[in-house]
């Protein structure tokens, strides 16, 4: 049974580097035009090899990144690429972090101002600051405790 996937394509690759390693072998022991022929032979192998390769390996998936294949192209370190990556990253998570503690703070003097201006809704603002999650200040705890009056 043929081997399929990436073993077929590690299969070619090794004949790639063996029908390599095969011209230069006949290129170090070239001896005029009768061993032309042979180093002919092994060059038209090779590209038999070497077409075999692309055609299988085209079939496989391609875990890496296009960003990151153009980033080496480019002769640039992809360690960089992946320092500048988590460095973003880092950012954005700060702004979001910055973010939802900005809403928190706000959900907890809204419902702060709330108690303040209606006492009667004490027990439904509990109720939805609970139920969403949402962590009260000390100063929305204060004033939710002493029904609408500051201490």
């Amino acid at each position: 049974m043929a081997p399929t996937g990436i073993d077929a394509v590690d299969d070619q690759i090794k004949d790639v580097i063996q029908d390599l390693f095969q011209i230069q072998v006949a290129t170090h022991n070239y001896a005029g035009p009768q061993t032309q022929q042979e180093l002919v032979q092994l060059i038209t192998q090779l590209a038999g090899s070497l077409s075999e390769l692309s055609n299988n390996a085209s079939t496989l998936p391609n875990l890496i990144p296009p960003e990151i294949v153009e980033y080496v192209d480019d002769g640039r370190n992809p360690d960089i690429y992946t320092r500048e990556f988590v460095e973003l990253v880092q950012k954005s998570n700060q702004y979001l972090k910055g973010k939802s503690e900005a809403f928190a703070d706000f959900s907890s003097a809204l419902a702060e101002e709330m108690v303040r201006a209606w006492p009667e809704m004490k027990t439904d603002v509990n109720n939805v600051l609970q139920d969403s999650g949402a962590e009260q200040s000390k100063g929305a705890e204060t004033a939710i405790q002493t029904n609408g009056t500051t201490g």
